[in-house]
């Protein structure tokens, strides 16, 4: 399954679901199943990392970032089986991309995984916000990356039923 993370200029939020995704993936024996990428509505910070403070937020957890900003593309919507957006602003700017029926199904909030939801489906955008501000973040989008891959777990079986596909070491 290949899940694809956006927010809006690919430098803080949706940078680090992808790293927490795949980092959770690989600690549940999980990584072969799923490929995972993240991207921006904006293109604004085409092809610099992802912000300093975000990195150095997610490295004091033990999680490394090594991700490329990039503007989300028309392909991208057909490519990736399910599109996570970080708030109502993403979600919008991914409908102006037209995508077709099927592939609007593909785009659910990461929010709609949030065991601790309230009221709220957009995970604050922590760019103006101090320390605590990107430590807040990075709680929200941990604890729903866990509740998204249990989510989609199920769906494994179905998917790969002979099991996971081989990878490119195999």
């Amino acid at each position: 399954m290949k899940v694809l993370f956006v927010c809006l200029g690919n430098i803080c939020r949706s940078p680090l679901a992808e790293a927490l995704f795949l980092y959770h993936l690989n600690k549940q024996g999980l990584q072969s199943y799923f490929s995972a990428d993240s991207c921006g509505t904006n293109g604004l910070h085409d092809g610099e990392n992802a912000d300093s403070r975000t990195r150095d937020n997610a490295k004091r957890h033990g999680i490394e970032i090594n991700h490329i900003s990039r503007k989300i593309t028309e392909q991208d919507l057909a490519d990736w089986d399910l599109i996570v957006v970080m708030d109502d602003s993403n979600y919008e700017n991914v409908l102006k991309l037209n995508p077709n029926e099927e592939e609007v199904e593909k785009i659910v909030y990461l929010r709609d995984f949030d065991p601790e939801f309230e009221d709220d489906l957009d995970v604050p955008d922590p760019w103006f916000g101090g320390e605590e501000g990107f430590e807040t973040v990075y709680n929200i989008i941990d604890r729903c990356i866990l509740d998204l891959i249990d989510t989609i777990k199920p769906d494994l079986d179905e998917l790969f039923p002979e099991g996971a596909p081989l990878t490119a070491d195999d």
